[in-house]
């Protein structure tokens, strides 16, 4: 099986441990890929040890962001504005005297 050149944002697939793993970063000086596996852990790795992986191709799964607890309502809508409608209102500003919980010494 030939090897295949770590792209970061190209999902990977491990023959030998079954699972699914994301290339997040790739630093040819120092011949070093780190991967991010499905269930949000990262690994390093450096590259005579990806060469000895058996791997192939793999597209990203459906619910990848199922570890990370996030799902399309955490997205921004690039329809609204990005700050509060009411950054205008001058009461917004005023910083109170006291900041409970807080003790001067």
């Amino acid at each position: 099986m030939k090897m295949l050149a770590p792209v970061i944002g190209r999902w990977y697939k491990d023959l030998q441990a079954g699972a699914l793993f994301e290339v997040i970063d790739w630093d040819p000086s120092s011949l070093t890929i780190e991967t991010q596996y499905l269930d949000g852990e990262v690994s390093e790795y450096d590259l005579d040890a990806w060469r000895e992986m058996l791997l192939q191709r793999a597209e990203a799964p459906e619910d990848w962001r199922t570890a990370f607890e996030l799902d399309d309502e955490d997205l921004l809508d690039p329809d609204l504005p990005m700050h509060p409608q009411d950054w205008g209102n001058p009461l917004n500003f005023i910083e109170p005297d006291t900041m409970y919980g807080v003790e001067e010494y």
